[in-house]
């Protein structure tokens, strides 16, 4: 029979496949004495149409068009025993298990107590501290980005490192430790960002591709952990580095993130942030001028999460409470603060207090300007909003100090800008500095001498506020801009020709440093008005400042000279609650004793130097 072919028809089946699991956030969660309901982000494959089962009550799920990621509640009641429980995920083409587990809580005591200005915090950068742990220079998943003959390479530095040298740390008076993020980051070079024409590596942990992750580099958690409770034992807190205002640009939610709105524009098309915070107070700005600087990508390149995405919101500050709740750290330095709407800080610090009611923050404003920089403190309603941040750094008084102390301005700036107190809802509490990880160290600026840092730091340590030491300062290191400004601290690798740990192997410069910035910090313990107490000026001049802090049973007496000569002062000694006929010396040698009289003390201060009397 014969047959005419018109045409051929292929009929193609097409079978969905089973959903897959790639990773669950958060990964498990600690036992909760009233319980909780958490959001748990699956990401994985195939979720179009999932249902979710687990040994839990759960609510309803969410999925979006990519079908990669899902969003469900679980509620996890009070009194559940720890263990494994995981989620079954379903659809009509198959299940499969998403792990889950209930952890052991830590213990509140002696944990999430907070900073204060009893205080004196040691900023380290993990990696160029000190190297522990070889084993983790090169971690096979990531090989290749290690390398300290290159200045943005991994050097090694890691929680080990820190772990062997706190009795270093405790000895020099230090009482808490600022940590830079220890998020899990690229484990490949960077090709977006170059220097010197080279690609190079996300080792200052500022390119977070996994905010339940600890660097490989690192170490691991467990380890973390066991840096904070020996810490906790030595009597150092800890502060954790957290970025809620954008991710790294290899973090895998660049490509694909779970929600459409998940970040302020896409990797493809966004808008690059204008860095404008004046526009942020709501005077004469509109919504449209101040989105270029809440919605802006960092340099273009650092997806900026949308915090005004609820699911986004919601694992942010989820996120945070598990780092807390898994870690028993005691407090939180918040990254590029200014960038993020106040609206969702007022809720981020709201759900910490509620749960670690001693927890504080401190946030990073980066800028000169104190009325700017009040406007984000925590403590009084601006624009309708109390951000709830408790504080944060004081660039304004930083730039002072600089432009006094090797500028060539006049001592009298210090008091000026002090001047400005009033705009705070509580100046005590700022943490105050000379150098950080984001700019030129303060011994490789224009006329920059040991004396001059010894000043510094007399003024950091005697002054209101929280003082700060950047890892090596109290050693006179050099650096000019990033990445020279994160050296590896002499001494932290075996193979160092120099030890500045030990005080047998510091230069004469290195350790006169040392011991003028340990004798401040034990003064600050031994005497209470130098942390706790009011600030009194008691005479302000082109290079004369003194000041009075006065405490609740005993006041303290400061004398800064910054000029080229002795100076002779018949100090008035009002406010400063000195009782008469008291006996005052100098705790650091550079003035003789004096006395009270009439309301008076006749000091003599020598040249670039500062005295503080009691």
């Amino acid at each position: 029979m014969g047959r005419s072919l018109v045409g051929l028809v292929v009929l193609v089946r097409t079978v969905a496949a089973s959903p897959t699991v790639a990773k669950v956030e958060p990964p498990d969660w600690p036992v909760e004495p009233n319980g909780i309901t958490l959001r748990i982000l699956v990401t994985g494959t195939g979720f179009a149409g999932a249902r979710v089962r687990s040994g839990f009550a759960t609510g309803p799920v969410k999925t979006f068009q990519s079908g990669t990621h899902l969003f469900v509640d679980v509620t996890i009641p009070k009194g559940v025993r720890a263990g494994k429980y995981p989620l079954t995920i379903s659809t009509a083409a198959g299940s499969v298990e998403a792990p889950f587990a209930v952890v052991p809580a830590l213990s509140l005591a002696g944990r999430f107590q907070g900073f204060s200005t009893d205080d004196v915090i040691y900023l380290i950068m993990p990696d160029r501290f000190a190297n522990g742990d070889p084993s983790n220079d090169d971690p096979a998943v990531s090989r290749g980005l290690f390398d300290r003959s290159k200045s943005r390479y991994y050097h090694g530095g890691d929680f080990e490192g820190i772990i062997q040298h706190l009795p270093y740390l405790k000895d020099l008076g230090v009482t808490a430790l600022w940590l830079t993020p220890i998020y899990d980051n690229n484990n490949r070079l960077n090709e977006r960002e170059r220097y010197d024409g080279q690609a190079i590596t996300d080792y200052h942990g500022y390119g977070a591709v996994d905010y339940y992750a600890v660097d490989e580099h690192f170490g691991t958690l467990d380890k973390f952990r066991e840096l904070v409770d020996k810490a906790h034992v030595a009597g150092i807190k800890i502060i954790q580095d957290q970025v809620a205002n954008h991710t790294g640009p290899y973090h895998p939610w660049a490509k694909d993130p779970p929600t459409p709105t998940w970040f302020h524009g896409t990797e493809a098309e966004h808008t690059r942030n204008a860095f404008r915070i004046w526009t942020l107070p709501q005077g004469h700005s509109t919504p449209q001028t101040r989105s270029t600087t809440l919605d802006g990508w960092f340099i273009g390149l650092l997806p900026d999460l949308n915090q005004d995405d609820a699911e986004c919101r919601r694992y942010l500050i989820q996120n945070t409470l598990w780092w807390i709740a898994r870690t028993g750290i005691d407090g939180i330095r918040q990254d590029t603060l200014p960038y993020v709407p106040r609206e969702f800080w007022r809720d981020w610090t709201a759900a910490i207090k509620r749960r670690y009611p001693k927890f504080n923050v401190v946030g990073e404003v980066f800028d000169s300007d104190p009325a700017i920089e009040a406007y984000f403190q925590g403590g009084r309603v601006r624009d309708g909003i109390d951000s709830g941040i408790d504080t944060l750094f004081d660039f304004p008084l930083n730039s002072v100090i600089r432009s006094v102390f090797t500028g060539g301005s006049k001592t009298i700036e210090l008091p000026k800008m002090l001047a400005h107190d009033f705009l705070y809802p509580d100046p005590n509490r700022l943490v105050t500095f000379v150098d950080l990880h984001d700019m030129p160290r303060f011994m490789s600026g224009p006329n920059a001498t040991v004396d001059g840092l010894e000043r510094v730091f007399g003024l950091l340590m005697t002054a209101r506020g929280i003082p700060l030491i950047y890892y090596g300062d109290e050693v006179a290191m050099r650096g000019g801009g990033d990445p020279d400004n994160r050296r590896d601290f002499p001494g932290g690798w075996k193979e160092d020709q120099q030890n500045a740990f030990e005080a047998a192997s510091r230069s004469p410069e290195q350790q006169q440093v040392f011991e003028a910035v340990r004798r401040l910090a034990k003064l600050r313990v031994e005497l209470e008005p130098l942390r706790r107490g009011s600030m009194v000026d008691l005479l302000v001049a082109d290079d004369v400042y003194a000041f009075a802090r006065v405490g609740a049973r005993s006041s303290a007496l400061v004398v800064l000279n910054n000029g080229p000569a002795e100076v002779k002062l018949h100090l008035s000694l009002a406010g400063s609650r000195i009782p008469e006929g008291a006996s005052l010396k100098d705790a650091l040698g550079n003035a003789p004793p004096t006395k009270a009289q009439g309301g008076f003390a006749d000091v003599r201060v020598f040249a670039r130097s500062t005295a503080i009397y009691h």
